[in-house]
């Protein structure tokens, strides 16, 4: 929670210095910038990373006890995107590198070594397992940079869908949302994963849907009612990550409950 809240403050900052989130920008017309909105000021908004930072480290410090050099290695990795997505002189987000950090945090960084340092093991499975989630994390970023991509190319913002165009971007992101179910059939198929991971065949008309937007031009005006415009590849990849997601880790829990009942 803690790293997560750190990544979102961060980005906000950095954003915000290098002009990113100005008052004209697509962020400020979906949701609130806190210092662009003029809720904080940089003074107030450091002092809560400076806070957010201590309590993060002492986390760190703690597992590095525990768990031992490993768990320290992860943990730099993971401060290491955190701080090449932003912060750094050139950051990834403007390389057209930051959606694939996103991935890589997301998925096998965040659940393969979560699951070291609970338990002390380091294990393939959880990376692979890692792989479809993570991809869903990125398809929301991909889709999200689709939508603002004319804001990010003119304020010097190269992200990935600014690199390959529109229609190449959405090709993509339709081939990742594809990929999540793909890989979780090939990881049944090869024992890695329990078949009741299959349980997110129940995501899958989300996914159709999903696939179904990207698969045109966005609209020039939002449809009635609709709320988060100028979101629109975004908004519907969020919708379908987050039923993919509950509907992953609910078969993930109940297959990892149901070999336990088995083996004991």
């Amino acid at each position: 929670v803690a790293a997560h809240a750190i990544s979102n403050l961060s980005n906000d900052y950095f954003g915000y210095r290098r002009g990113h989130d100005t008052p004209d920008s697509p962020r400020m017309r979906y949701t609130m910038h806190p210092i662009a909105s003029g809720v904080l000021d940089s003074r107030t908004l450091l002092i809560g990373l400076a806070i957010l930072g201590a309590i993060g480290t002492a986390i760190v410090l703690y597992f590095w006890a525990v768990r031992g050099p490993v768990a320290m290695g992860f943990a730099l990795a993971g401060l290491a995107l955190l701080y090449l997505y932003d912060a750094a002189p050139r950051p990834l987000k403007s390389l057209g590198f930051g959606e694939i950090a996103a991935f890589l945090v997301w998925g096998p960084l965040m659940v393969g070594g979560g699951y070291y340092v609970i338990t002390g093991h380091l294990s393939a499975t959880p990376f692979l397992a890692a792989v479809p989630y993570g991809l869903g994390v990125m398809s929301i970023l991909v889709g999200k940079h689709i939508d603002q991509a004319d804001f990010d190319r003119n304020h010097g913002q190269q992200t990935l869908p600014v690199i390959l165009g529109e229609h190449r971007a959405r090709t993509l992101n339709r081939a990742v949302v594809v990929a999540m179910y793909l890989i979780v059939v090939v990881l049944i198929a090869l024992g890695r994963l329990t078949p009741f991971a299959a349980l997110v065949i129940a995501a899958f008309p989300r996914a159709r849907r999903a696939l179904s937007v990207m698969g045109r031009p966005r609209p020039e005006a939002p449809p009635a009612g609709y709320v988060g415009w100028p979101l629109w590849y975004h908004r519907v990849c969020l919708l379908h990550n987050r039923q993919f997601g509950w509907t992953y880790i609910a078969g993930l829990a109940v297959g990892a409950i149901v070999s336990s009942l088995r083996a004991g």
